[in-house]
């Protein structure tokens, strides 16, 4: 088992060594500079901002900017919406039916909310138009927003007595031209090294061994698949997702796409400590976030190694529903980082997974995806816990409650009270509709605790945007369809709102002179209080929920 720990440790070495340039890259981007070696793309954004029009131009309030993010947001998911409604009349569309509005409308805010939860087999339900002109474009849409949202926050916390928190249209300009753009015409080259999909045609048919003929879809895979990974956006081409062999072929493109979900969340905590000046700051969030990947990792190895009662016969370890190219050890690490990630992409069933194999990803989800989380909305998510925890400090010893030289007042933790609670509650909320619905049994494969895991899954993957399923769940059905919609996009424009005011509110904010009375936030007692604060507040949540689900799964397992 020693060898499945050495690939973690090499994974997360190379991811960190490649974050950190990258990080730099970012900061230069959203700080409205332009490195020499990309100042090709500065007429391009140049022609942007005349297309968009003044309004590019003028520095925005926390409320204009929050209006221009729900502007894009919910035109975005109307405009999906429509298309999915009538993707059959459309070229291609033929074979393909044209979508009911309750899955539409589910499809189109999960894309939009940088979800991706996926209630249809993508190579039996849509196009390739559908796919790349819908699908696709919302990948970089979501992933630009949140982007967008975190470069206001820390806006407010490094500037002084100054109510902006920026321009929302330059920032989303910047983060696709600059960032996103280029880092997925890389990836979806090396995956087409590998040997993954890219046509414009919608299958072959294909003569099987025996005589029989089949269809093999096809279609503009490697530059679907590069965006969603790099956007933290997980929605697969295929109905198997990063298990199939024409979106993840090889261990190379297997250890590339993993390397993907992670690398942006990576690099914007180093951007982060870049930004403000105060690199120990970074570091602080980095520590944090590393010791919950790496425990996550080794429970989940140990969990499926050994079996479900960790026998010590290695006999027993769990294969069921993994690729045998990837084995127990990469499948292990893409689920933790899928779902400390707000990806959702999978390269292994998880409901086959052991009872804690599978609660581990799920607990890592109901943490509000802070463990390097989605592109900007984990880093925002993780700054919401650091001030909270400031705050329980300060109260603690006797301090003012400060953070990089600004206070935390009553304001300030009443929004990051709502980032914190909103995905909290809604889990919870979630949960118990789904399990008082009268017809939830016959959605579900199985009954008692494991079942039961399925459904919180379910509602813990909408209400923290992640999108991947344990499996087991009838998901195309008008009541999850309806209640999924409702849970991902309050959960993702929620804390967003809260987020935008409390960067205006720091900004407006004199930065103090720090002293030896300062609260210290980059030690290590202030790290394991932070980590302490993370875990209190999920385990205190949700060891309710998970005794009913894994946990009683595991001790009820032979």
């Amino acid at each position: 088992m020693s060898s499945y720990f050495v690939q973690g440790f090499l994974f997360l070495l190379i991811l960190l060594a490649a974050a950190v340039p990258l990080g730099w890259y970012i900061k230069e981007i959203m700080q409205g500079k332009t490195p020499r070696f990309v100042r090709f793309i500065q007429p391009i954004e140049r022609l942007t901002y005349r297309v968009i029009g003044s309004v590019s131009k003028k520095e925005m309030t926390a409320k204009t900017y929050l209006f221009s993010v729900l502007v894009v947001s919910v035109f975005s998911i109307i405009g999906l919406t429509g298309l999915l409604m009538v993707q059959h009349w459309l070229p291609q569309g033929a074979a393909v039916e044209n979508m009911s509005f309750d899955l539409a409308l589910n499809t189109a805010v999960s894309f939009v909310t940088n979800t991706n939860w996926q209630a249809y087999a993508g190579e039996e339900s849509l196009t390739n138009l559908s796919q790349a002109l819908g699908l696709t474009v919302q990948n970089f849409l979501s992933a630009a927003v949140g982007l967008a949202v975190l470069c206001a926050l820390i806006r407010g916390l490094q500037q002084k007595q100054k109510r902006t928190v920026g321009n929302f249209w330059q920032d989303i300009t910047r983060s696709l031209l600059y960032i996103l753009l280029p880092l997925s015409l890389i990836l979806a080259i090396l995956l087409l090294s590998q040997g993954v999909v890219q046509t414009l045609s919608s299958g072959v048919e294909v003569n099987g061994f025996e005589g029989e003929s089949f269809w093999m879809a096809l279609g503009p895979v490697a530059s679907q698949i590069a965006i969603k990974q790099l956007g933290t956006n997980g929605g697969g081409f295929f109905g198997a997702n990063s298990a199939h062999p024409f979106e993840n072929p090889t261990m190379l493109s297997n250890f590339l796409e993993n390397l993907a979900i992670l690398l942006l969340p990576a690099a914007l905590i180093f951007a982060f400590g870049f930004w403000i000046k105060e690199w120990k700051q970074g570091r602080t969030i980095l520590i944090t976030a590393t010791v919950f990947l790496i425990l996550a990792f080794i429970g989940v190895v140990i969990s499926e190694a050994y079996g479900p009662q960790f026998s010590q016969v290695l006999g027993n370890a769990n294969l069921e529903g993994k690729e045998v190219r990837f084995g127990i050890g990469w499948s292990s690490l893409w689920a933790v980082s899928t779902t400390a990630a707000s990806s959702g992409s999978i390269n292994a069933m998880l409901d086959s997974f052991t009872p804690l194999g599978g609660a581990i990803p799920m607990f890592l989800m109901q943490l509000g995806e802070i463990i390097f989380g989605g592109v900007g909305s984990g880093l925002y998510g993780m700054i919401a816990f650091l001030l909270l925890t400031v705050f329980i400090a300060g109260l603690l010893v006797g301090r003012t409650p400060e953070y990089i030289g600004k206070k935390i007042e009553a304001f300030d933790i009443k929004m990051t009270s709502i980032v914190i609670l909103t995905p909290l509650l809604l889990t919870l909320f979630g949960a118990m509709l789904m399990t008082l619905h009268p017809d939830i049994m016959s959605w579900l494969t199985n009954q008692g605790a494991h079942g039961f895991s399925e459904l919180l899954y379910a509602a813990t993957s909408f209400s923290n945007n992640n999108g991947s399923a344990f499996g087991g769940l009838t998901a195309d059905t008008f009541f999850l369809n309806s209640l999924g919609s409702i849970l991902m996009f309050v959960s993702r424009f929620v804390p967003i709102a809260a987020i935008l005011y409390l960067a205006e509110n720091m900004g407006a904010k004199k930065k103090t002179v720090r002293n030896e009375g300062t609260l210290s936030t980059t030690s290590p007692v202030f790290v394991t209080m932070l980590i302490i604060v993370i875990i209190v507040i999920g385990a205190l949540s949700f060891l309710p929920a998970m005794a009913l689900g894994p946990i009683a799964d595991f001790f009820t397992t032979k």
